[in-house]
């Protein structure tokens, strides 16, 4: 079931985990569908749907268990576990990654920055994350049993790193670099290109005021 679940409906999954964890943190224990869609700007038909390719989760006439979705949906996300994650490139965009609480939080933790520049190597981001040398990658892996990595390195360094965070047993890859990432057998790529969506927007803004 879950390989036939579309990008798009994964994507409001996360939407809809993140509001039912701001309602549960100011104390809201049922909501309805209109007021999930109303609250965080979701559509409730769309939510209903969504939720309905995983079973029934709502109470007729009372709506969600607010705390209860939460815990099925992070569950179904594979997100009750902490994963491990490695950053490849202690730039500045590897930096903020490593420092940002999206990728440090209860499912997510930084392990280790690796990069090439010895200037950098020893040292710590912000806050605290080590940076070592991507020479130590293949032992560091297994040792931290990090399963997802990111990479955030010049375009030509994108291929190889790649192949060795797979060959160190991570399973899942973003790839923040300016060139995209072919498939890898065994591992789920995502290629996360900023451009493409500045250049969507400038797109859009140009269309609006012509």
């Amino acid at each position: 079931m879950k390989s036939a679940i579309s990008e798009a409906t994964t994507q409001r999954l996360s939407l809809l985990l993140r509001g039912l964890k701001a309602l549960e943190a100011e104390g809201l224990t049922t909501a309805s569908s209109a007021l999930l869609a109303e609250r965080f700007s979701l559509n409730s038909a769309q939510i209903r749907k969504d939720l309905a390719h995983f079973g029934e989760f709502g109470v007729r006439g009372v709506g969600y268990r607010v705390a209860d979705l939460r815990s099925k949906l992070q569950a179904l996300m594979g997100l009750s576990t902490p994963r491990t994650v490695v950053i490849v490139g202690a730039g500045n965009l590897g930096l903020a990654l490593a420092d940002s609480r999206n990728f440090n939080n209860e499912s997510f933790k930084v392990a280790a920055l690796f990069d090439v520049d010895g200037r950098k190597i020893g040292s710590r981001s912000k806050t605290g994350v080590p940076i070592r040398a991507v020479s130590e990658l293949p032992q560091a892996l297994s040792a931290m049993g990090a399963t997802i990595g990111a990479l955030a390195v010049p375009p030509d360094a994108v291929r190889e790193m790649a192949l060795t965070l797979a060959a160190g047993g991570v399973k899942g890859l973003l790839n923040f670099a300016a060139a995209p990432l072919a498939p890898i057998p065994g591992v789920v790529v995502k290629n996360v290109d900023m451009a493409l969506f500045l250049e969507g927007l400038t797109f859009q803004l140009a269309s609006a005021s012509s």
